[in-house]
């Protein structure tokens, strides 16, 4: 059994207290960002003594990465290895996603305004994430180790993260607060947007932008 913040199957370690001061640092990191959450905060969250805080995580850095971690597992490995595997098919593996998602869209979004070298590792994770998919999926398109594939990686983990640090625009612009299955309307508009983009990209247009784009580059690379 899995909790709102980390979903599915957890293993015997993963439910100790360790894990209860995890998922309680999560929230407090999400609503009050790393500057504004305190040990103490955290561990009344988690029902526990700021000193087993301590004894656990030692400093809030170092909880504050366990947190990243979590995160990273569900945004990156969790999803990246569902769409490799065909799991992300699977109505449990969604229902799950989405269950966590409210909190971790809090989380990253929260991480990327308050910014560091923390919030760059994982937004880095979520772009290696990217990559490998892609990578896997189109290996012609997107030859492994290429610029393109890297490129093409770091525009979708912008695209993406995007959406998580717009959130509240996006509440205010669909009229509604994206809370519960209200959370469904985003996954469900981007699939159609990425069908609708799919037969944008095969069109006589979309090609004749593309040898455009690629003209201009060229005509300033010979200039240099």
């Amino acid at each position: 059994m899995g909790t709102a913040f980390v979903p599915g199957p957890r293993s015997p370690e993963d439910l100790t207290a360790r894990a209860r001061i995890r998922d309680a640092a999560l929230v407090q990191f999400a609503e009050r960002g790393i500057r504004g959450a305190t040990i103490k905060s955290i561990a009344e969250q988690a029902g526990v003594s700021p000193g087993l805080v301590q004894h656990h995580f030692g400093t809030k850095d170092k909880l504050r990465e366990a947190c990243d971690a979590a995160v990273v597992e569900i945004f990156r490995r969790r999803t990246a290895q569902g769409a490799l595997t065909g799991e992300i098919t699977n109505r449990q593996f969604i229902a799950d996603l989405f269950e966590a998602s409210p909190l971790l869209i809090r989380y990253l979004a929260r991480a990327a305004v308050d910014g560091g070298p923390a919030a760059a590792a994982v937004l880095d994770e979520l772009a290696a994430g990217a990559q490998e998919f892609l990578t896997h999926t189109w290996p012609e398109r997107f030859p492994p180790g290429s610029r393109l594939a890297r490129d093409a990686a770091a525009v979708m983990c912008a695209m993406h993260s995007g959406v998580l640090l717009l959130h509240d625009q996006l509440a205010r612009q669909m009229g509604s607060s994206l809370e519960g299955t209200d959370s469904t309307r985003i996954g469900l508009a981007m699939v159609e947007l990425y069908a609708a983009m799919g037969e944008f990209a095969t069109s006589d247009a979309a090609t004749q932008m593309t040898d455009a784009i690629v003209q201009y580059r060229d005509s300033k690379e010979d200039t240099r």
